[in-house]
């Protein structure tokens, strides 16, 4: 916005000087042929007067006060500091030159400017400054200004010169045109502040909206209960805030069905498979009741492991700090007793800060997959690093490993590698899942690699944040 300010800024600059700089020389060019003609009648009057009675006019005319002009006879050419350059001057020098010319009939016409102080107009190189006021400062002299003079000499006889000084009214013809003058500058930054002034004023005003919806969607994942936002701004916001209302509606009505569902199927499962159990333990056949069991074992552990997706992914709770060294010492320790064998590293320089973290949530998350590690591997060694803004924890198992085709397809829902249907040998396949999910949503993810030699790394990264979404 600033280039495209200061481009229009520049624009108009150049037409404007443009276009002013036709104007000053057709002003020019205007008074300086009228200025040409009154010198010329000038002329004419003093050629005609017998050479006895030049002075004695030129006398009383100093003695009057003088004229517009400032007109002397000498000897000799008078020399002439010539100053000033350009067209201004190329135009006034060429208009006097021509109207002379034309109307004195004479060629060597000599037309130049000079400065006032500069300025010598008898024989005796009398300065202008010198002469009596009356004289001719009046006519030549716009004080406090300094207009350059401008000195006219024609040859009207041998060792006769009529000499004219005279002021064009143009007191700044030389002094150019700045570009960057003072005003110009303090009007360019004043336009350029109030026009940047009032674009923040309008951005801020419709990208209000957008930061309310920014913020709502960050907090959406945490608080579905949150009020809905205000349908206010331009049409398109107003439209996006309507949009995201309905889907913040649809999400939370879908949210309470799902946990209704579940809710009953737990319930309805609960009836049926006491029952099951009850007449399977009355059953005479110790081999059959024994399958038997094992069958209902398996379904409810599936039934459990399904509602625990779900209401793992829900956890309503608060972060706080989190040692993750305690934290996966006691896993490890729970882990030994159920035959386990947990090895875990850490630098002893580097030691690893409290993490701000959900601690239900993560814990369920490394439980997950230290589990894994022991399940398939027999055996996992545990890695801490502290990267000043991220935690990685590396997980290595001595199991087989998995095909690399595959390693992206262990995170889906009840997918077991395993081809075994048990959950005994193979898993429910979902332990993975929701460990990624709850990494994911404190920022971080879970990446699966097979070792060089032998098993499986698993790698959670965990950045260090002050919100958490999405659990």
């Amino acid at each position: 916005m600033i280039a495209g300010v200061l481009a229009a800024q520049g624009a108009s600059y150049a037409i404007w000087t443009s276009q002013v700089r036709s104007s000053h020389l057709a002003q020019l060019d205007e008074l300086s042929v009228n200025m040409a003609f009154s010198i010329a009648s000038t002329m004419k009057f003093f050629r005609s007067l017998p050479v006895d009675y030049r002075h004695i006019v030129l006398d009383q005319l100093r003695n009057m006060g003088g004229t517009r002009f400032f007109v002397s006879v000498n000897e000799r050419r008078l020399s002439v500091e010539d100053i000033g350059s350009g067209p201004e001057k190329d135009v006034v020098v060429n208009n006097v030159r021509s109207v002379l010319t034309q109307q004195l009939n004479i060629d060597d016409v000599i037309v130049e400017f000079s400065r006032p102080e500069d300025l010598r107009v008898f024989n005796n190189e009398v300065l202008l400054y010198d002469l009596p006021p009356r004289w001719g400062q009046h006519s030549l002299l716009m004080e406090p200004l300094s207009p350059p003079i401008l000195v006219v000499q024609l040859e009207l006889a041998p060792n006769t010169w009529l000499y004219v000084a005279t002021l064009l009214g143009v007191p700044d013809i030389f002094s150019g045109y700045r570009w960057l003058s003072e005003e110009r500058l303090l009007v360019g930054f004043l336009v350029l502040l109030s026009v940047l002034a009032l674009s923040l004023l309008g951005i801020t005003s419709v990208t209000r909206p957008l930061a309310r919806l920014s913020r709502a969607a960050n907090q959406l994942g945490d608080d579905l209960d949150m009020p809905p936002l205000r349908e206010s701004g331009p049409k398109e916001v107003a439209a996006t805030a309507a949009a995201f209302n309905r889907m913040q509606r649809r999400i939370r009505e879908q949210i309470e069905e799902r946990e209704r569902l579940f809710s009953a199927i737990s319930h309805d499962l609960k009836t049926p498979l006491t029952r099951m159990r009850l007449r399977a333990e009355m059953l005479d056949d110790d081999y059959q009741r024994e399958r038997f069991c094992a069958s209902l074992d398996e379904l409810d552990s599936l039934v459990k492991g399904a509602l625990a997706s779900v209401k793992g992914l829900d956890l309503h709770e608060e972060p706080e700090p989190i040692d993750l060294l305690a934290l996966l010492e006691e896993l490890a320790e729970a882990l030994r007793l159920q035959g386990g064998s947990v090895q875990i590293e850490q630098s002893v320089s580097h030691p690893v800060a409290p993490l701000i973290a959900k601690p239900l949530a993560l814990k369920r998350c490394l439980a997950n997959l230290l589990e894994n590690a022991i399940f398939y591997g027999h055996r996992a060694e545990v890695q801490l690093l502290d990267q000043r803004d991220v935690v990685i924890l590396r997980i290595r198992d001595y199991g087989p490993g998995i095909a690399e085709d595959q390693l992206g397809r262990v995170f889906s829902p009840f997918v077991r590698l395993e081809p075994s249907r048990s959950r005994y040998t193979g898993g429910s396949g979902l332990g993975l899942g929701i460990a990624r999910h709850i990494a994911r949503a404190h920022g971080g993810d879970i990446v699966l690699s097979n070792h060089a030699v032998k098993g499986l790394i698993v790698t959670l990264t965990l950045p260090r944040q002050e919100t958490i979404t999405g659990l």
